[in-house]
């Protein structure tokens, strides 16, 4: 988490000789911090230029808080124009060699897990051959399947057949025997 900024080069002229901050009379102990900060060049891991003034946050809240009682024309966001946060870089740790080993090991597993599950239908005989015994079964099922399914059609078809002809005549030979009823 940043908690340094990098000082741009208003804020360096506002606290040295003949600043805009050099008639606010700041307190001594705030005005050393802020010179040391910005006098003091970073580490070599601190920041990649050289020339870079890292000052901590805490610092720039006191200026602010300084201005604000002291109720000064100059403000907090003119004085840090051109600064930028300072976001140091995050250093990885270094992985365990126990936890790198064990997840290899976890990753080999699933592999071959997935790969078992894609390939577990898959067979070693050849097509060509005429194919096994249990290609007949199968074929001998789907042909049994179709001739019930014949078979049921057409006693379907005789079974409308007959009662529908047989139902005509119970219907028409009432009917004949009361127009004949009718005519004598």
């Amino acid at each position: 988490m940043a908690s340094r900024l990098v000082a741009g080069e208003r804020l360096v002229r506002a606290l040295g000789p003949g600043g805009e901050l050099e008639p606010e009379q700041l307190p001594r102990k705030l005005r050393a911090e802020l010179e040391t900060a910005l006098g003091k060049k970073p580490k070599s891991g601190d920041f990649p230029s050289g020339s870079a003034r890292l000052v901590s946050f805490r610092l720039i809240r006191d200026l602010h808080q300084y201005l604000r009682e002291r109720g000064s024309p100059l403000y907090l966001h003119e004085l840090l124009e051109g600064s930028e946060i300072y976001l140091p870089e995050v250093v990885k740790p270094p992985r365990n060699p126990e936890l790198v080993a064990r997840l290899e090991k976890i990753k080999i597993q699933l592999a071959n897990e997935e790969y078992k599950r894609i390939t577990h239908n898959v067979t070693c005989q050849d097509s060509r051959h005429g194919g096994t015994l249990s290609d007949l079964g199968k074929q001998v099922r789907s042909v049994k399947a179709l001739v019930i399914t014949i078979f049921n059609f057409i006693v379907t078809v005789a079974a409308a057949f007959v009662c529908t002809y047989l139902g005509s005549q119970y219907i028409f030979a009432e009917m004949a025997s009361r127009c004949w009823r009718l005519q004598s």
